[in-house]
């Protein structure tokens, strides 16, 4: 197992040509946030963003449209029963997320059913939250495309059948290689498993531990992959700066917030660029 470290911002993080564009840095598609959950997907919306994705949308329940906007202005909206509309901005996408605050119930599992039904081989998709969980409980054939699992050991042991206290790196790398897919299983020193190697995060604290942290990270992985050349590097920067920008506001204050840590983002890129 390899140990990240600093080295992987620069090796990612590229200053950006003077003649690029917003279509430069990718195409992005955020489904999740259902009535009682549209904090997640705002979370994951506005990290994809402040990363520098360049085009960002985010299909989630109509009632979240307004919180959107204020909180978010460089997001666009869709209402998540538009199915025509989903299936598009699908499509158009370069990288999916789904996931965050979709909820588990019928009308949230035939949203990821057609989100399955639609990525291209082409295409990148993370599948975090309960997207995770409806992919275990209702074993769900999964899409041909670049797939990027997000879980915490809870929905790692749902998806992988690994009970938590079992969770070595060597069972989870064998289920991450049954996947056929990057995995990234958050906990107190992070692991990621992707299709060559596995690494582990060093950084991370318990300022952390509060609702809407891993809802950052996935916007993070899917703003990296969509606007940075090698996919794996894309995902290992995220979770590093995610934790490197949380310690750093953990010297000064007791708990960080999510969107702390998605404010700070644009200031943390700049200093790692290369």
């Amino acid at each position: 197992m390899e140990t990240l470290t600093a080295a992987i911002l620069p090796a990612t993080i590229r200053r950006r040509p003077a003649d690029s564009h917003k279509g430069t840095y990718g195409r992005i598609t955020l489904i999740g946030g259902n009535r009682n959950f549209g904090g997640a997907i705002l979370m994951a919306s506005a990290a994809a963003v402040y990363a520098g994705a360049g085009l960002v949308t985010t299909i989630t329940d109509a009632s979240n449209q307004g919180s959107l906007h204020a909180r978010l202005p460089e997001a666009m909206f869709a209402d998540i029963t538009d199915t025509a509309m989903t299936q598009s901005l699908i499509t158009s996408a370069n990288v999916v997320v789904v996931g965050p605050g979709l909820g588990t119930d019928a009308a949230a599992l035939a949203v990821l059913k057609t989100v399955f039904a639609t990525v291209t081989a082409e295409q990148t998709l993370v599948i975090d939250g309960s997207a995770i969980t409806l992919v275990a409980q209702h074993h769900l054939t999964l899409p041909q495309a670049h797939l990027v699992f997000t879980p915490h050991q809870m929905e790692w042991q749902r998806l992988s059948g690994i009970p938590i206290a079992e969770q070595t790196a060597a069972r989870s790398r064998a289920a991450a290689d049954r996947l056929h897919a990057t995995v990234v299983v958050k906990s107190h020193r992070t692991q990621i498993y992707t299709p060559s190697a596995t690494y582990e995060n060093p950084l991370g604290t318990p300022a952390q531990a509060t609702g809407g942290m891993g809802d950052t990270l996935a916007g993070m992985v899917g703003g990296f992959l969509a606007q940075f050349a090698d996919p794996d590097q894309a995902v290992l920067a995220a979770v590093y700066a995610h934790s490197a920008i949380a310690e750093e506001l953990a010297e000064r204050q007791y708990v960080v917030l999510p969107h702390q840590i998605i404010d700070e983002l644009p200031r943390f890129m700049h200093e790692h660029q290369a």
